[in-house]
C-alpha cells in the first residue's frame, strides 16, 4: 500500500472576534489544531470591544481551510487566510 504525503503550506489566518461568547469554542478549535500552529498573537482593540488574532500555520491546505472555515462559522468571528507563495 502506497501512502501519499500531501505537501504542506505556510499560512496566516487573521481573526476578528466581536462576540466574546465564541472565545471558548475558538480556543477549543485552536487547541484541536495545535500540532499545525507555529505561533499565535492576540491583541485587544484599545477602543472597541473586539480582539484581533493572527495564527501562523504549517499544514496541508485542506487542514488550513478546515480550521479557517470552522473559526469563521462561529458567531461574531470573521477570518481571512493568506498563503505563502512557496
Amino acid at each position: 500500500m502506497t501512502t501519499t504525503i500531501k505537501p504542506t503550506r505556510t499560512a496566516l489566518i487573521g481573526i476578528i472576534v466581536e462576540d466574546r461568547e465564541s472565545v471558548e469554542r475558538m480556543n477549543s478549535l485552536l487547541h484541536e489544531y495545535r500540532q499545525y500552529i507555529i505561533g499565535r498573537m492576540g491583541v485587544p482593540h484599545p477602543n472597541k470591544p473586539i480582539s484581533i488574532i493572527s495564527i501562523a500555520m504549517e499544514a496541508d491546505g485542506d487542514i488550513i481551510s478546515a480550521l479557517s472555515g470552522k473559526l469563521g462559522a462561529l458567531p461574531g468571528v470573521s477570518t481571512k487566510t493568506i498563503y505563502a507563495k512557496q
